[in-house]
C-alpha cells in the first residue's frame, strides 16, 4: 500500500524504478548519489520488488521505499493503474527508470510524472520522454550506464572512476544482531564466500574449487570462520562444499537479504562468483577476490579499495552464456584453488 502525502501540495519528489537483479540495484546507486548531491532538498523515493527492496533500506539518499506487488510475466494493466493513482499525490516531477522493459516504463506514465528518464528499451517511445541510447559498438560498465541517466543524453558516458563508488551502510544495530544469531566473533578472521549465482551455472566456480580454498585457508588459520552466503536456490552447491568443508558454516537460504549484508559487512574477505552478492561486498567496500568467466569483469567489476580480479582470459571468455556452449567450463575449472589463495591470503594477513 502507498500511503498519500498531505492534502497541501507536496515538495517535488524523484522517483527511481529499480532493477530486478540485486547486483544491478547495487550498482545504480552511483545514480542517486550524483542526484542527491545535485539536490539535495528533493526527496528521493524508490519502486523496488520484494526482493531488492532490503537493499535499498542499505542506502543514505533513499527517503521511501515502495514495494511494487506485481508478479513476474502478466501485464497486470489494471493493477498497474490502480497502484499510479496512489502514486499521483506524491508530487513527482521526474522518473528514472532504470529497467529496460515496456512494463517498468508504465507506472511513471500512467501516474502523470512529467518527465520519464530512461534507456530506449523495449517499445518505450512516449512512455520514456527523455530517452538516452546506447551503440552496440560502445557498451557502456553498468556503472556508467546508470549514472549517464543523471545528465542529459550524449553519445558517450562518464567513466567509472570519474563517478563516485556504489555504497551500502549497516547500521551497528543489525551488525550486532547477526553477530548474536548466527555465532559470530568478530576477534577471529571471517572469510565468506558466496558460491552462486543467479544468472546460470556457466559463473559459478567448481564447488570442489570452494571447497579447497576453504581447506587451505582453515589450515593456514585455523580459528578462521567461514561463512557461505546466497539464497535458497544456492544451498545445493553449498551443501556440497559443507560436505568436504565441515567447518564452514552454511547461511544460504537462511538469512535475509538484510542479514546477508549485514554478515558480508564484518568480513575480512570475501571470495565471490559474479553476483549480487559481489556487488554488495564491493559496495560495503569488503576485501574481495572477483572470479570471472563467461562474463565481462569490465562490465561490473569490484569497487572495494582491496579487490582482485580473477580471470583466465581464455579464448572462448566472455562468451555471457548460462552454460557453457563448449561443454568444458575451462574458465571456470581451470581457475585453481591455489590461484585464488595467493590474493586472498594478504587479505586475511590484514586481520
Amino acid at each position: 500500500m502507498v500511503a498519500p502525502l498531505s492534502k497541501s501540495k507536496p515538495a517535488p519528489r524523484t522517483l527511481i524504478i529499480s532493477p530486478n537483479w540485486i547486483g544491478d540495484a547495487v550498482i545504480s546507486q552511483t545514480l542517486l548519489r550524483q542526484l542527491k548531491t545535485w539536490r539535495p532538498e528533493r526527496a528521493i523515493d524508490v519502486l523496488a520488488p520484494k526482493w531488492v527492496a532490503p537493499m535499498w533500506r542499505m542506502v543514505r539518499e533513499v527517503d521511501a521505499i515502495i514495494e511494487t506487488p506485481f508478479t513476474h510475466g502478466p501485464l497486470q494493466l489494471g493493477e498497474r493503474w490502480k497502484f499510479a493513482n496512489r502514486l499521483k499525490s506524491r508530487g513527482y516531477v521526474d522518473a528514472y527508470v532504470l529497467p529496460n522493459t515496456f512494463k517498468s516504463a508504465l507506472i511513471p506514465w500512467m501516474a502523470g510524472i512529467p518527465r520519464r528518464v530512461g534507456y530506449r528499451g523495449e517499445m518505450r517511445y512516449g512512455l520514456i520522454n527523455v530517452m538516452h541510447h546506447v551503440s552496440p559498438q560502445a557498451p557502456r560498465p553498468m556503472v556508467s550506464f546508470y549514472a549517464a541517466l543523471a545528465q542529459p543524453p550524449a553519445p558517450a558516458a562518464p567513466l567509472p572512476n570519474e563517478l563516485p563508488r556504489p555504497t551500502l551502510t549497516v547500521p551497528p544495530e543489525q551488525a550486532q544482531q547477526v553477530e548474536a544469531k548466527f555465532g559470530l566473533d568478530r576477534s577471529k578472521r571471517l572469510l565468506v564466500m558466496a558460491p552462486g549465482a543467479e544468472f546460470g551455472e556457466a559463473k559459478r566456480w567448481p564447488a570442489a574449487h570452494f571447497a579447497e580454498l576453504a581447506r587451505v585457508a582453515r589450515q593456514t588459520y585455523p580459528d578462521i570462520q567461514i561463512v557461505l552466503l546466497g539464497s535458497g536456490k544456492d544451498k545445493p552447491v553449498c551443501d556440497q562444499i559443507i560436505a568436504a568443508v565441515p567447518h564452514a558454516q552454511n547461511l544460504a537460504g537462511v538469512t535475509s537479504l538484510e542479514q546477508a549484508i549485514a554478515v558480508i559487512a564484518q568480513a575480512d574477505a570475501v571470495v565471490s562468483n559474479d553476483s549480487g552478492l559481489m556487488n554488495i561486498a564491493s559496495a560495503l567496500n569488503r576485501p574481495i577476490v572477483a572470479i570471472y568467466g563467461p562474463t565481462d569483469w569490465n562490465n561490473t567489476p569490484p569497487f572495494s579499495e582491496v579487490a582482485e580480479i580473477m580471470s583466465l582470459h581464455l579464448e572462448c571468455a566472455p562468451c555471457h552464456q548460462r552454460t557453457c556452449p563448449l561443454g568444458h567450463h575451462n574458465c571456470m575449472k581451470l581457475l585453481t584453488a591455489d590461484m585464488v589463495w595467493q590474493p586472498l591470503r594478504p587479505m586475511l594477513e590484514r586481520k
